[in-house]
């Protein structure tokens, strides 16, 4: 039963492995990315219990391939949102890498602080979101790069990334609510 699903697989992939992965650098505009959503195609085509006995594997496979591209570029275009509201957040203020000798004591303080939150948040996540976020931070890896270090796919690390930046957005946002809470004292009420 096994190695009927496997030759089937094998034969699809021969077959239509390539005009996917062009279908699909088409839709994401990245070899690397298509490869990587092809292959997770064809997982999830090996995941079924008779991919056999599909009426028409080639469309059920570009059609799962679309999907997951979808889902690719949903993912990317969260990221890269979130990442330009990073961006413009320490536009606004923050003290970044090359100021630091015109910052005043109050803005170093108040940075070592949002530093020592985001350290905690990341002490708190799952392993492996943890080892993808600072490889990709601390290290400078790519998601391509990161993946093949933890054995998950692209999609994975991306969640993890994900996951690990809205933590630390999460700690900061409760750091500038504490700090709100002390700017207005004790027993002071919101307007």
């Amino acid at each position: 039963m096994e190695d009927e699903k496997a030759r089937f697989l094998s034969e699809l992939a021969e077959r239509y492995g390539p005009a996917l992965e062009r279908f699909l650098t088409r839709k994401l505009d990245n070899p690397a990315d298509a490869a990587e959503v092809a292959q997770e195609t064809f997982i999830r085509l090996y995941r079924l219990e008779h991919p056999d006995q599909l009426d028409n594997a080639r469309a059920f496979l570009f059609q799962v391939a679309s999907n997951l591209a979808v889902d690719q570029l949903r993912r990317r275009s969260l990221h890269f949102r979130f990442l330009k509201a990073e961006i413009r957040d320490i536009g606004e203020g923050d003290v970044v890498e090359g100021s630091v000798d015109s910052a005043s004591p109050e803005q170093i303080l108040a940075s070592r602080e949002k530093l020592a939150r985001i350290y905690e948040a990341v002490d708190r996540l799952p392993e492996k979101c943890r080892q993808a976020f600072l490889l990709h931070r601390s290290s400078g890896l790519s998601y391509g790069d990161i993946a093949r270090e933890l054995g998950v796919s692209v999609s994975s690390v991306e969640k993890y990334i994900l996951q690990a930046l809205k933590e630390c957005r999460k700690a900061l946002s409760v750091y500038y609510a504490e700090g709100e809470q002390e700017e207005q004292g004790p027993g002071s009420q919101n307007p």
